[in-house]
């Protein structure tokens, strides 16, 4: 087992190639406008899934944040799965991210489309292409990359890093007791990624839920952003309104929420942020209580499940900081 805490040159640095996959809903919404922003990112793409809602309505979202940060028509969105792997799962529910995923805010429609080919196939043609360079992010469900790994296995070892939203090890799930959202939603995906020898990080509940945006970072936001930051600026206060109240309801949080997606981006472009320890792990796929469950091998000698690498600890005001400095 390995505690590490990853450094980076922050002085200098060169912007990260890095696509991001996500079922856009409200918290991932964040997360691509902060990469779209940060001086860190070379945002190269965007792939879809269903999740928070349905790909067809993650795939338009996204395409409306993208003209909203003022990138319509120069980062490409690859549209993905609109199912799991191997089972079928209810349809989301609208408490958590509204009905448009985005919490009932309203942006402009977009000129731009999505590309003709299918998330998985781009992930794997780009691993080819480029190895070595690409971290892939993603924060909703796994569908769309362990397509690709099925389709490719040798993309395995072709990507910088590989950086996933979900999952809990230390604490409980939100789904069932026992799996968060993301793994629950696809475990059969999660296994193949477990399996894959990817250079893969965990960043699950055990961090996100200790890394809070309030509704008095909103007002900040909104007051320091100025006439250029103000439409950002509104959307936020617009689409956060029910995920506060969600987390209100569910975890007894004060007018704040967990900022799940964001903290994954920033941390793979900032991994000092977090304190990541390397586990023997496997994905639970049978039991409908346990499914997507994470099951790591924390005995004195592990010998069962794939080296892992999990968030476990975080600077949380530091990413805050970070989250707030590219608005």
């Amino acid at each position: 087992m390995n505690l590490s805490h990853p450094t980076t040159d922050t002085a200098n640095p060169r912007p990260l190639p890095m696509i991001i996959d996500a079922d856009t809903g409200i918290d991932d919404a964040l997360a691509i406008l902060y990469a779209v922003k940060s001086p860190l990112i070379q945002l190269e793409a965007i792939g879809t899934c269903f999740g928070n809602i349905g790909v067809e309505q993650a795939t338009d979202n996204t395409l409306r944040l993208l003209k909203l940060a003022g990138a319509e028509g120069v980062v490409p969105v690859y549209a993905g799965a609109d199912k799991a792997i191997a089972r079928e799962f209810p349809g989301a529910k609208s408490d958590v991210h509204g009905e448009n995923g985005i919490g009932g805010a309203v942006l402009p429609p977009s000129s731009q489309q999505a590309e003709a080919e299918h998330a998985a196939d781009y992930y794997a043609r780009v691993a080819n292409e480029r190895p070595g360079e690409l971290t892939l992010v993603l924060t909703g469900r796994m569908t769309n990359l362990a397509l690709a790994l099925q389709k490719d296995p040798g993309i395995a070892s072709k990507f910088k890093s590989v950086v996933v939203m979900g999952g809990a090890v230390l604490v409980p799930g939100n789904i069932t007791p026992a799996a968060e959202a993301n793994f629950w939603g696809d475990p059969e995906a999660a296994q193949v990624l477990f399996a894959a020898g990817l250079p893969l990080t965990v960043v699950g509940l055990d961090v996100t839920l200790q890394t809070l945006l309030t509704r008095a970072d909103l007002d900040r936001l909104e007051r320091q952003g100025g006439e250029e930051g103000f439409p950002v600026a509104r959307f936020l206060q617009d689409c956060f309104g029910i995920y506060f109240d969600f987390y209100g309801r569910v975890n007894d949080f004060q007018d704040s929420c967990p900022l799940h997606d964001p903290l994954a981006v920033i941390a793979a472009v900032r991994p000092e942020l977090v304190t990541s320890r390397t586990l023997l792990a496997s994905i639970a796929c049978g039991d409908p209580l346990t499914a997507g469950m994470i099951v790591t091998d924390r005995r004195v000698k592990p010998s069962v499940g794939h080296p892992v690498a999990f968030a476990l600890e975080v600077d949380a005001p530091a990413v805050v900081e970070e989250l707030f400095s590219v608005f």
